[in-house]
């Protein structure tokens, strides 16, 4: 189900995106082809035969705010460093400096016509240069053309969260090989079960149709212990266990059981007695400052997690889809010798 989520987001964010995409063609909100005013001034005077010279690039600010049409006066900067080339072809290009303050209209059209070197630049009159007397010369300035914007940002996005996706998941196969090898050795040696005899008292009421010593309380304590000292990487294999031990126990395989849903909703607003290393290591000893604010309010969205869970599944909506309806809970399952 989640998958179908996921796919119909990107749907339509991507129908999102075309529709704005096409009213900005509509409206040539980036007049695509047509020559932007602007003023170059030359320190030492324009040299025809340079192939490269130092310019100082002055947009008026009135000038494009009515050249693009834009709702709000554009806020562009008074001088802007840059560097007239003279091209291969004897034109000459204008290149705004990747530090320079830009308005983020004229940001968007370099972001999207040269993302790798994020300078701004475009093509200037031959002609309007030649025999320049002043040392400010006003002229045009022809940027390359912008399209479909938005679904570009979508598409490079989602790229770049998919590349993310796949390096977490790398990520985690060695701390989902560890902590799986150690859950099965402490099955073998009946570590977990020692376990589920220690927190049955304190679980119980929480998870009511988990037989007497059956491995998924264990798996789920171990889970709920990760999160509460802030391991959250190891929390994750436990989980997974915890969940495939409560499968076992479920009549209706392709319906999550109140003990599911109430894992579910405990593992996700966990209470953090130790915040998460991640945390830590980004603001260091200044977590001291928040400690207390963490605690509190992992505590209450733990509370408010286990008390939703427990009010839903008392709601006939719910009651009449728990597997269990249908019968009683399985028989108990006798720990390992």
């Amino acid at each position: 189900m989640l998958n179908y989520i996921w796919a119909g987001l990107i749907v339509f964010s991507l129908l999102f995106a075309l529709v704005a995409d096409v009213g900005d063609l509509t409206r040539d909100t980036y007049r695509n082809g047509a020559p932007v005013p602007l003023a170059l001034q030359f320190d030492g005077g324009y040299d025809a035969e340079a192939p490269r010279q130092p310019v100082t690039v002055r947009f008026d600010a009135e000038e494009l705010t009515r050249f693009y049409g834009t709702d709000e006066p554009i806020a562009v900067a008074d001088s802007l460093p840059g560097t007239l080339i003279q091209t291969a072809a004897g034109g000459r290009e204008v290149r705004i400096a990747p530090d320079a303050a830009l308005p983020d209209l004229l940001a968007t059209i370099r972001d999207e016509t040269n993302p790798r070197d994020q300078v701004l630049q475009g093509s200037v009159p031959r002609d309007a240069l030649a025999g320049a007397a002043s040392p400010t010369v006003a002229t045009a300035i022809t940027f390359a053309p912008v399209r479909f914007v938005k679904m570009r940002a979508i598409s490079s996005a989602a790229l770049d969260f998919a590349e993310t996706a796949v390096e977490i998941a790398l990520g985690l196969i060695g701390v989902l090989a560890l902590f799986l090898g150690l859950m099965k050795i402490a099955e073998e040696a009946g570590v977990v079960y020692a376990l589920v005899k220690l927190v049955r008292p304190l679980l119980r009421p929480l998870f009511p149709n988990i037989p007497e010593g059956h491995p998924a309380m264990g798996m789920i304590a171990l889970n709920l212990a990760a999160n509460i000292f802030g391991l959250g990487n190891a929390a994750t294999p436990f989980g997974i266990k915890a969940m495939e031990e409560l499968q076992k126990l479920n009549p209706e395989p392709d319906t999550a059981t109140d003990e599911m849903a109430m894992l579910l909703a405990m593992n996700t607003a966990s209470v953090q007695l130790v915040p998460p290393v991640i945390l830590i290591a980004l603001i260091g000893l200044e977590i001291n400052e928040v400690y207390f604010a963490i605690v509190f309010t992992t505590a209450l969205s733990l509370t408010v997690a286990i008390l939703t869970a427990k009010g839903l599944s008392t709601l006939k909506r719910y009651r009449e889809t728990n597997p269990r309806r249908l019968g009683d809970a399985p028989a108990t399952a006798s720990p390992a010798e």
